[in-house]
């Protein structure tokens, strides 16, 4: 069982971080394309207690993996920090079909590019999401090392964002007027 420990920092552009990230001698890890399928049940059961059952479809250069992952309700803390339990699937239309016989139903998709790299024992993630547009996600083993990231990052002002991207894509689909 891992805690993810993050900042996820709304910005107008990738192009400024991805100038620091080269600046301060950040390795670019890979581009990625996510599909996020969230489940729950009919009585939405999880995110009304603020957890996540998502299956990811991840494409990296021509390669296709999926995950399953759970994850619990947010902690009290100065950064998005939750229980997290991620396992690699072979099978993803196995999974679907486990899923659907607990009770669970595909609610929503998520789609977003991710461009990957690492600073000191940081993964920063850059997500471009079409209905939400450029966020910067900071993901450390602790406070102090996420803060450092982000300072050196120009974003020390940036102000956090505790909501996941399902939640934030919802909101804009009821804006919207749309499902």
């Amino acid at each position: 069982m891992c805690t993810e420990i993050e900042a996820k920092l709304k910005v107008d552009s990738h192009r400024e971080v991805e100038r620091r990230l080269s600046e301060l001698g950040a390795e670019f890890l890979a581009e990625q394309v996510q599909t996020d399928y969230h489940f729950d049940d009919a009585n939405a059961t999880l995110s009304k207690s603020d957890r996540c059952l998502r299956l990811r479809r991840q494409l990296v250069a021509g390669s296709t993996s999926f995950f399953l992952t759970y994850k619990g309700p947010k902690e009290k803390s100065n950064f998005k920090k939750r229980q997290e339990i991620e396992i690699e699937i072979k099978d993803a239309a196995g999974a679907e079909k486990l899923l659907s016989a607990l009770g669970y139903e595909k609610t929503l998709t998520v789609e977003k590019t991710r461009r990957l790299w690492r600073l000191s024992e940081c993964e920063i993630a850059l997500d471009q999401l079409p209905l939400l547009g450029a966020f910067v996600e900071i993901e450390g083993p602790d406070d102090e090392k996420i803060n450092s990231a982000q300072e050196s990052l120009g974003l020390a002002e940036a102000p956090h964002i505790a909501k996941s991207y399902a939640a934030l894509t919802q909101a804009k689909l009821r804006r919207l007027g749309k499902q």
